[in-house]
């Protein structure tokens, strides 16, 4: 029989279905579908009968990625940074070769002291994970830091300009602190070594002061808002003359919670003069610039706020010689005070006295003049009739009558004899 020419027949072909990605179960239950799904005559399973919906395998994948991967550190350049209008960061990290998408969720933002500058080296931390609704890779950062201190720099330089353009750190807004204080109040760890040499300064110092301190959290999580919380007690007390607020020295971070802008303002909004003691003298922070006198360690706060006691007596006591020294000069001055208004009151009723006596020998000038009795002096006389009103005219007198005439140094009863109106004859 010739073997008939052509193609060669077609091998046999394998039809045990592929390792699945999704693990072992996926892959059973895929066999159990080939099983399944053959039909007889049919030596391919029908894709529609092995497909998976899209959300399936995002979902899947992002089980895998995120169990697959713990959180850890990434290093990378900062491109495309967008500050999404509901809290978010979005942005993408990169090398020389790849790149990865990342998100700071707004709930995590108070964990990054500033957000990074397009181009900065940058240091994150977060897990991976896939973006179910849009089938991408993502990494969600909760920390991150700049290679160098670009962006504790730039979170002090943004706080710092906000607190300026406010004017709380104008140097006139600076209130002096109390001389003598009776209560201090303290804002710091009640386990810090911090407080303990405040205590053995104020103590050394001056006994008599009464310490309070309010406690707070002073790194870590919940400091600032624990540091808040300690300044608005105090405001609200506002039984003490000087508030101190501080720590002893440490690491920038834990440093951190005195340079949140929140503290700062609280601190800043305090009706009592504060002091700020952070760290050592080489440490400044945003409570330093804002308080009213910035003390360089947490003992040199202690010896601001509280005065020596024998400083105090010692001030006192001159205080005591100035004030007798200076109430005998008051005395002194009011005596010579006295004096001199004695002689001006003299002074001044015996001119009052010259003025009117010069007045009254005026006036009784005048009334000599106009008296009757000058008149008389002079030669004249006065005719009066018997009810004593005087005759001055000739219709006055009728012949007859009597009448009495006065005359210098005396009265002359006379009668009359003739009464002529006009000058006297000469014959009369």
């Amino acid at each position: 029989m010739r073997q008939r020419r052509g193609r060669a027949p077609a091998p046999l072909q394998d039809h045990t279905p592929e390792p699945s990605l999704f693990g072992e179960s996926a892959g059973a239950a895929q066999r159990s579908s080939v099983r399944t799904a053959r039909a007889p005559g049919r030596l391919r399973p029908d894709p529609q009968d092995l497909a998976i919906s899209v959300s399936a395998l995002t979902n899947l994948a992002r089980e895998i990625v995120e169990g697959a991967f713990v959180p850890l550190w990434i290093r990378g350049e900062v491109t495309d940074f967008k500050a999404h209008r509901n809290g978010h960061w979005y942005f993408c990290l990169r090398d020389e070769s790849s790149q990865i998408r990342c998100v700071v969720w707004e709930s995590q933002r108070y964990r990054i002291s500033a957000p990074p500058d397009e181009g900065m080296q940058v240091l994150a931390f977060g897990r991976l994970t896939v973006y179910p609704s849009r089938g991408d890779m993502r990494f969600v950062v909760t920390r991150m830091a700049a290679e160098g201190d670009g962006l504790w720099r730039k979170a002090l330089e943004l706080a710092m300009a906000r607190l300026r353009a406010d004017g709380l750190l104008a140097p006139e807004r600076k209130r002096e602190l109390s001389r003598y204080p009776r209560r201090v109040a303290v804002v710091t760890s009640p386990d810090g070594a911090a407080l303990r040499d405040i205590i053995a300064v104020a103590r050394r110092r001056c006994a008599l002061v009464e310490l309070v301190v309010i406690p707070a959290k002073v790194q870590g999580d919940g400091a600032a808002e624990e540091l808040i919380a300690a300044i608005a007690r105090a405001s609200r007390w506002k039984d003490c003359d000087t508030l101190i607020i501080g720590r002893g020295g440490g690491a920038r971070d834990d440093l951190w919670a005195f340079n949140d802008e929140r503290v700062a303002r609280a601190l800043a909004a305090c009706p009592i003069p504060t002091i700020s003691a952070v760290g050592h003298e080489v440490d400044v922070t945003l409570c330093d610039l804002v308080a009213d006198l910035r003390a360089a360690t947490p003992s040199a706060a202690a010896e601001a706020a509280v005065p020596v006691l024998e400083d105090m007596r010692d001030a006192v006591t001159a205080a005591t010689f100035a004030l007798r020294g200076a109430l005998q000069r008051s005395l002194l001055n009011a005596q010579a005070r006295l004096s001199r208004t004695a002689r001006d009151v003299r002074r001044v009723a015996q001119r009052s006295a010259e003025r009117r006596r010069a007045n009254l020998q005026m006036l009784a000038a005048r009334l000599d003049a106009l008296s009757p009795l000058s008149t008389l002096a002079r030669g004249y006389s006065v005719a009066r009739d018997a009810d004593g009103r005087t005759l001055s005219t000739v219709e006055d007198f009728a012949v007859g009558d009597a009448f009495t005439l006065l005359v210098r140094d005396g009265e002359v009863e006379a009668r009359t004899e003739r009464a002529v109106r006009g000058p006297l004859p000469p014959d009369s």
